[in-house]
């Protein structure tokens, strides 16, 4: 039995689920709730990934609180949105993407991967691969634009910049692809809305693989998106 399997058989339900469970730490917000403290969860092994922590000092207090003071001593998850830049800002990437150049986008990646893995970020919600759809919407600024062939290209150059030679490095970062398929196309514009709300209809479902699928049909993106 692997020291996994053998850690796994030790866990109670409630530390398997807080495996599973990511909070906010509340020094950067983002979407609509502003979470709690959550030191005592971190402790009770009901939390095991947190988002939005901004600091080395700060990650690392919440880590030895995880590692020391937790029954299991599994170290946390650290998450954070790193999309054009850490400490350094890069160009955001509807800006960068009109470069057209895939290895600036692989080594802003890189650089920004180095910086966040320094201050004990082990993921960011990068690259956001929505296709644009709506002008009103300004999550747009976030992504490639309305090109699902230069969205892929982007995501293979990003991951690779990100994620370096393998993500057992201390300056790696893994990547989170986002969001899922067609929630670039929120109703009025209006983010945390429905998105595609006519995909009902027969027309819709015929449109939606031609405009969210990646033009390249081995592209990874839509292998993760079926």
């Amino acid at each position: 039995m692997s020291r996994i399997e053998t850690l796994i058989g030790t866990m109670t339900l409630a530390e398997k689920l807080g495996q599973l469970t990511m909070t906010a730490a509340g020094f950067t917000v983002t979407g609509p709730i502003i979470a709690g403290d959550s030191t005592e969860a971190i402790r009770a092994g009901t939390i095991g990934n947190l988002l939005n922590m901004v600091g080395a000092a700060h990650v690392r207090e919440m880590q030895r609180l995880a590692v020391e003071e937790s029954r299991l001593g599994i170290p946390l998850l650290i998450g954070f949105d790193v999309v054009h830049g850490h400490r350094i800002l890069f160009p955001v990437p509807l800006g960068e993407a009109a470069l057209f150049d895939p290895e600036t986008w692989a080594l802003t990646a890189r650089e920004s991967a180095k910086e966040a893995a320094a201050e004990g970020v082990a993921m960011t919600f990068a690259p956001m691969l929505d296709v644009a759809r709506d002008p009103r919407w300004g999550r747009s600024v976030e992504g490639p634009g309305e090109d699902p062939w230069l969205g892929a290209r982007i995501a293979e150059a990003k991951v690779r910049g990100f994620q370096g030679a393998g993500l057992a490095a201390a300056d790696a970062l893994a990547a989170v692809a986002k969001h899922y398929c067609a929630y670039g196309a929120v109703t009025a514009g209006r983010d945390y809305a429905s998105a595609c709300a006519k995909c009902t209809c027969r027309r819709s479902r015929r449109r939606l693989p031609r405009a969210w699928r990646p033009s390249c049909p081995r592209s990874w993106i839509w292998r993760e998106y079926p």
